[in-house]
């Protein structure tokens, strides 16, 4: 493993955590913990970005009679925040580790007081061994002032504490020259940030509690991070072993980088 990578972001989709009946799969979160206590015992600290409360509440509570679609987001997320997080605790625990929360709005990213304040928080656990779990919250965010997606949120957080890697996992092998699907797309390995592989994206239509970031959007916040000097990944988190291959450096899904 490369020496000098000490910490990085891992962000994990909604479609990575479900099966295709949208509920949360106990094997994958496993899997995902697993990753991060092998990276720990390398001295890597890895800082989740997780999605999956918005499904884990629609779990709980089935069809609401709640009509407004951002309250009823709310709603799913507050109950479904404490359910992934318990998942979380347990496998962590089996692991012999800890795991913490940190939910956050855009606001608190704002230079000043709030930010500052966060570092300290972030900087605190990881001094502890102590793996932050951070996702938006919510509950609390304003409609007009939400992240775009857990993505956004994911590359604000690499660059506040200086991450060396951020990998955003997906349930898609990386970025295509067309549909995955289609015999004569290939997938890119490195796409350097002045590339203009913007063209190769299509529109992803998601249903309600999926999460809001499709490829166009992890492609713009892939480009973003790696601008400044975080080397990003795109890659499929329904692999096993993708976030290990990726930190000792295995041709696993694509790699954005400031060429």
């Amino acid at each position: 493993m490369d020496k000098d990578i000490k910490r990085i972001v891992v962000k994990v989709g909604t479609n990575v955590l479900v099966n295709k009946d949208n509920r949360i799969v106990g094997p994958v979160l496993r899997e995902l913990v697993r990753q991060i206590a092998v990276l720990y015992e390398e001295g890597i600290m890895v800082i989740l970005v997780s999605s999956g409360s918005a499904i884990a509440g629609m779990e709980i509570l089935g069809k609401t009679k709640i009509t407004d679609k951002s309250i009823r987001r709310q709603v799913y997320s507050s109950v479904g925040q404490p359910r992934m997080m318990r998942h979380y605790y347990s496998i962590f625990h089996d692991y012999g580790m800890r795991c913490a929360q940190i939910l956050a709005t855009k606001r608190d990213f704002d230079p000043g007081k709030h930010r500052q304040n966060m570092i300290n928080c972030y900087e605190g656990l990881l001094s502890e061994g102590v793996i932050p779990i951070a996702n938006e919250d919510d509950a609390v965010s304003l409609t007009m002032s939400m992240f775009s997606d857990n993505d956004e949120l994911a590359s604000l957080v690499a660059e506040l504490l200086d991450a060396d890697r951020l990998i955003i996992l997906s349930d898609t092998d990386g970025l295509f020259t067309g549909h995955p699907d289609d015999e004569d797309s290939r997938m890119l390995n490195v796409v350097s940030i002045d590339q203009n592989v913007e063209k190769y994206v299509r529109a992803s239509n998601k249903k309600e509690g999926e999460g809001r970031g499709g490829m166009a959007s992890k492609l713009k916040i892939a480009k973003g991070t790696a601008n400044k000097d975080i080397p990003t990944y795109i890659a499929n988190g329904k692999r096993r072993n993708v976030i290990v291959d990726i930190i000792n450096d295995k041709k696993v899904g694509t790699k954005f980088i400031n060429a």
